[in-house]
C-alpha cells in the first residue's frame, strides 16, 4: 500500500493555513474512493471464471466487459489505480486458493448449478472485501497524526 504512505507524506507536508490554496496536484483521501459502480464491474469479473464454466456463451460478454473496465481504469480511475491494483492482487489469491481449498477437500464445483452460486459468492464476497479495504484506507488516510 505505497500510495497510501505517499498521499500521508503528501498531505502532512502541504498542510495549508488560512487563506493558502493547495496544489491542484494534490490528493485528498477522498480522491481515492472507487465509485459504486466500479465495484459491479469487479464482481462480474471475479465471478467470470464460474459464468464462463455455468454458461460457456456469456464469453463475448465477459470480454467486454473486461475491456470497458481496463479502459475505464486506465483513463477515469488513473488516481486510483495503484489502490485497485493492491486489492485485485488480494482477490485473485482468493479465487485460486478457494477453488484451491475446495478440490483439496473433495468439494470440486462441477455442476452449473454449483458455478452459478460459486459465481454470486464469489462476486458478494468481492465487493465486500472491495468495500472494505477501501474504507480502511481510506480511515488511514484521514486520520490525523496525533490519531495515529
Amino acid at each position: 500500500m505505497n500510495v497510501l504512505k505517499k498521499q500521508t507524506a503528501t498531505t502532512e507536508a502541504t498542510t495549508t493555513g488560512p487563506g493558502e490554496e493547495s496544489r491542484p496536484g494534490d490528493l485528498a483521501p477522498a480522491d481515492y474512493r472507487l465509485p459504486v459502480w466500479f465495484f459491479g464491474f469487479e464482481g462480474v469479473l471475479a465471478a467470470a471464471f464460474d459464468i464462463i464454466k455455468a454458461f460457456p456463451s456469456a464469453w463475448p460478454v465477459l470480454l467486454g466487459l473486461l475491456v470497458v473496465n481496463i479502459a475505464v481504469s486506465l483513463t477515469l480511475m488513473r488516481r486510483r489505480l495503484k489502490l485497485a491494483k493492491a486489492l485485485w492482487r488480494a482477490l485473485v489469491a482468493l479465487r485460486v486458493g478457494s477453488h484451491f481449498a475446495l478440490n483439496a477437500l473433495g468439494f470440486a464445483v462441477t455442476s452449473t448449478l454449483g458455478h452459478a452460486v460459486f459465481a454470486v459468492v464469489m462476486a458478494a464476497v468481492t465487493i465486500g472485501l472491495l468495500a472494505y479495504s477501501q474504507e480502511t484506507a481510506v480511515r488511514a488516510l484521514t486520520r490525523t497524526p496525533a490519531e495515529r
